[in-house]
């Protein structure tokens, strides 16, 4: 079957706000239609611009656009007027790149863009990643052609648009999909044992103060095989290094990692968030993994995430609130001490990944380009 848009020149718009949430997936799909001989082209916010020279697409564009922080009139009026702003620039950005078709991927940043898609008459259809449809998706829910969900169930997806949603999964990038690649082996007795920590593009301050902590409490035999790598804020590395070099631990310890999804296809155990990427990584590689959702997230999306993941027996749980430096300590001994269970998650959490996720979105993507 021919991928090619029949000869025009019309590229794929891609929206996408600047979080790796949002972009990685729609990097994945650009991925793939480049592989088809399809052009794309993306439109994003402010944020998106240091993924310019990376991102796989022959223009990218940026309109303004905004997140309501809260309801207070000031802030609705605001965001209303810089929407308003980015819905201008999104129409006439449509009359000169003429797209073929516009596929969103959540947050604010793309509803001028899927808004204008709809008023010029263009093809268009938006990805959820989280178990939750979120706030900007449910808006465009019912202006859309197509639905594309990363999980069966969605909350919040409205018995009304049944019929226009598909589960393609959440694509994830090359990358990624390399890592998938590599078996996962359990720690035997006195081998070194591989954990990793992330806590999103940025890292999280919670486990810097958390994970040291509970690594001070292992035993010492576990303790000289731990080998650690840890993303952390730029502010917090030095001092997670200089507690890991007092308890005697193996540690690399960076504020970014180029190469996560290398380096999580190398652990033996993960504890992290529970975004959608990282949740769809884990599950394609297939690594066991300790979530700690982000308290206090817009609709508990990664409560959500987390907790599928989990009902699969391929993670445990855990909400931050209820975990500390002594249970956690408690936890990771059991599981150390337990490769048959390791194993078990790990083969649990690769049974949940959807490797082809990224063809099924693009396969989505070309039945609506042939309808417009």
């Amino acid at each position: 079957m021919d991928d090619k848009l029949g000869g025009q020149d019309r590229p794929v718009l891609l929206a996408a706000g600047g979080t790796g949430g949002h972009l990685f997936p729609a990097f994945a799909l650009a991925e793939e239609l480049g592989r088809r001989d399809i052009e794309v082209e993306l439109v994003t916010d402010e944020r998106g611009d240091r993924y310019g020279s990376e991102f796989p697409a022959r223009e990218i564009h940026q309109i303004p656009s905004a997140t309501l922080p809260d309801k207070s009139p000031i802030n609705v009026a605001r965001t209303a007027w810089t929407l308003s702003r980015g819905i201008g620039k999104a129409v006439e950005l449509m009359g000169r790149v003429k797209p073929s078709v516009v596929v969103g991927f959540g947050g604010y940043p793309t509803f001028p863009p899927l808004l204008a898609a709809r008023l010029r008459g263009i093809p268009c259809a938006i990805h959820e990643q989280n178990a939750v449809l979120g706030r900007a998706n449910r808006m465009l829910a019912g202006r859309v052609d197509k639905i594309a969900m990363s999980f069966v169930k969605t909350k919040f997806l409205d018995k009304a648009f049944q019929d226009k949603a598909v589960c393609t999964g959440n694509p994830v990038r090359q990358v990624v999909l390399d890592q998938a690649q590599r078996p996962y082996w359990s720690p035997l007795e006195g081998e070194p044992v591989r954990l990793v920590v992330f806590g999103g593009s940025q890292g999280a301050r919670f486990f810097s103060d958390m994970i040291p902590e509970a690594v001070r409490l292992l035993p010492e035999g576990l303790r000289s095989r731990l080998q650690i790598v840890q993303q952390a804020r730029e502010e917090d590395v030095k001092r997670v290094r200089a507690s890991y070099t007092q308890s005697g631990v193996g540690h690399e310890v960076e504020s970014f990692f180029r190469d996560l999804p290398q380096i999580m296809a190398g652990a033996q155990l993960v504890i992290g968030r529970a975004g959608a990427s990282t949740v769809a990584e884990l599950t394609v590689i297939g690594r066991p993994a300790v979530l700690v959702p982000l308290p206090h997230s817009l609709d508990n999306d990664q409560l959500e995430n987390a907790t599928r993941l989990a009902e699969s027996g391929g993670a445990w749980c855990i909400e931050q609130k209820d975990l500390t430096p002594e249970s956690l300590a408690e936890g990771l001994e059991q599981l150390f001490g337990d490769p048959a269970e390791l194993s078990k998650a790990a083969a649990a959490a690769k049974a949940q990944g959807r490797p082809d996720a990224v063809s099924a979105l693009a396969d989505l993507v070309v039945g609506l380009t042939r309808k417009g």
